[in-house]
Formats: structure tokens, sequence, C-alpha cells
């Protein structure tokens, strides 16, 4: 974790950047092409998106772009796309991956993921992903939002252990249980929503940290996540606010400080509950 490209290597030897950018609720067209843009022009190398957030069309367009302009290659990027609930099943998986795909403009994508545990498709989407990687059409494969019984579950029936679980964490919800079971079965995760959408902000342990450190507090808690052993992905529309957080490869919290930030867990999600969601 020395710099923005330094990656963590999967259980499949797949290498995936430990520092991404989510692009969850940024609107197609030019808002997720500025911001893509932003996110390859100062560094990063790994773009998240999701079929359900409407805009894999932009992600694509500002690929192609940063690409051109900035002489990145496509091996150089790591990019991601879910399949989403209403698409579940085998079937509807593999046609769902096809038109991800065209949307995005891309021959292959390095890690698509179920976005949801539906319970009653889950397995038989599982089925559809072992598919695509088997067939080489995917470099790696995983889930979001999965607890600890749903990978039991999905490993029952699964020929390939999930290579990442993509959830909500940050400070109020810091899935020690689950970061446990993911180390034990070589599981990478991944944190969605890491500054709980704003949340952290007004945390005045967090204040005092950034503070002692000279950094934002958004920072400190990206660099948590990295010192836990957890792959981010912030959000962020503006190319400062973009380049200020990946700036965190050059500090180090002490074990106190990760204490301090481990003792700030009260298990709350500001996203929907994976065992009680209704979409």
């Amino acid at each position: 974790m020395k710099h923005l490209q330094s990656t963590v290597q999967l259980s499949n030897k797949v290498d995936m950047p430990w520092f991404g950018l989510g692009v969850f609720q940024v609107e197609d067209g030019n808002d997720v092409i500025q911001s893509v843009k932003a996110a390859i022009k100062n560094g990063y190398r790994s773009i998240d998106t999701a079929a359900v957030y409407g805009n894999e069309e932009g992600v694509g367009q500002a690929i192609r772009e940063a690409m051109e302009e900035y002489g990145v290659t496509r091996q150089e990027l790591f990019i991601t796309s879910k399949v989403w609930n209403a698409d579940q099943g085998y079937e509807e998986t593999l046609k769902a991956y096809e038109t991800s795909l065209q949307k995005l403009g891309l021959d292959y994508l390095d890690l698509y993921l179920i976005h949801w545990p539906v319970e009653d498709k889950m397995v038989d989407t599982w089925k559809a992903l072992e598919a695509l990687y088997k067939e080489e059409k995917v470099r790696a494969i995983g889930v979001c939002n999965f607890q600890i019984h749903h990978l039991e579950t999905l490993m029952k029936e699964a020929t390939v252990v999930p290579m990442v679980n993509q959830v909500e964490m940050h400070p109020k919800l810091s899935q020690t249980a689950l970061h446990e079971f993911s180390i034990k079965h070589n599981i990478q995760l991944e944190a969605w929503a890491p500054l709980m959408q704003g949340g952290i902000f007004d945390m005045k342990e967090l204040q005092d940290l950034a503070v002692k450190h000279g950094r934002t507090v958004a920072q400190i808690v990206l660099r948590w996540d990295l010192q836990r052993g957890i792959v981010t992905i912030p959000k962020s529309v503006k190319e400062s606010r973009i380049i200020e957080n990946s700036d965190i490869f050059n500090f180090e919290l002490s074990s106190e400080d990760m204490n301090v930030i481990d003792a700030l867990n009260e298990d709350h999600r500001v996203g929907p509950d994976p065992d009680n969601f209704d979409f």
C-alpha cells in the first residue's frame, strides 16, 4: 500500500487496486464522465459502477476518453459492475452481463458482482457468474452486501468461492465478524459508503485524529480502511476531493489511533439491511 496504484492479490491471483472511485448516485452524462476522467487523470485505476446506477454508458465514455487523453491502457484499469436484483437468475444474469458490457463499451470486466443476496435467486445467479468466469469473460467474480450466512449458503453450492464481498463499512459499522470470516475464506472485503455518506464528519474522535495527523477526517477513515486490509471506493464528483481522498499513502495510523476508530462501531447502517430489503 505504497501508492494509489498499489494492489491486493485476490484468491485467483488477479491484482485489484486497494483504492478506487465509486459512482453510486452520480448522474449519467457529464457528471460521471468528468468524475471518472478526473480520477483516472490523477492516478486512480479502479472504477466501480453497477447496472442499477444507470451510468455505465457515461463510465464507458470516460474510460475511452481517458485512455486516449492520458495514455492509460485498458489493462491498467480495473472496472467493476454488478448484476441488479431484477436481473438475477442464470440466463437473466448472462444477458445482464452482456448488456453491461455493451453499455460500457468494453470487451470484458475485471470484476462482476451480485448486487444483493436475493434468497431464491442468488445461487443460480452465482452459477452464471461462475460460467462467465470459466469462459474468461470476467477476470474475477464476487458479491455485494452478503452477510456470513449468505456466504455460507452460497459456498455450499459454489465451485468458485467469491473473490470479493463489497459491503457497507465505516466507523459506525466496522463489520468485524464478517471481516474475520472473509480472512478465513480468502474473500477480499471492499467498503462502500466508507465515509458513511458524509456522516463521519461530525465525529469528534475523528476530528481529533485529523488534527493530530494534519489530515482530513475522510483521509483518516480511508486510511483506517486500508490498514484493516479493506479495499475502499469513496465517491466524489469534485476533482479536488477526488485528489484529496486518495492522498493517504504517505502517513500511517498508530495502533492506538486504530483502536479509537474501532471503538466507534455501533453496528449502525446508513444503507439497507441485507436481511430486510425489498427491491
